[in-house]
């Protein structure tokens, strides 16, 4: 078992949905300045306000880059006023991991990114 558990080293190594989308619908960006991270979600929305694709990308540590391919899992096939409702614990919880309180910020980027997206957008 990896120092941060199963699921968080499985989602760093092998990350899902890790990449750019052509013409997304949904961009945002975030910024950790304490570690450096830097993290962009992209989501292409269907007429009925279903994310149908998402995608993530940016210089990571481990942590990061495991919450954004869990987020983007997480977010598939939802509704955006779903994706609005998800809150900071769901998110911790989805880590399956005990996260230090200094690595939280970490594990909650890929999140402010998606958050500061769909503001964006409307």
């Amino acid at each position: 078992m990896s120092v941060y558990g199963d699921a968080i080293h499985e989602h760093s190594r092998h990350p899902r949905n890790y990449g750019s989308l052509d013409a997304p619908d949904i961009r945002g960006e975030e910024f950790n300045p304490l570690c450096g991270d830097r993290v962009r979600i992209e989501l292409n929305v269907d007429a009925h306000g279903v994310v149908s694709a998402a995608r993530f990308q940016g210089d990571l540590c481990i942590i990061a880059k495991a919450a954004g391919s869990i987020l983007t899992e997480m977010i598939t096939g939802r509704t955006l006023a779903d994706i609005e409702s998800l809150t900071d614990a769901a998110m911790l919880e989805a880590m399956q991991a005990e996260i230090r309180p200094a690595r939280v910020q970490c594990a909650l980027l890929a999140l402010m990114a998606l958050r500061k997206g769909i503001a964006d957008q409307k």
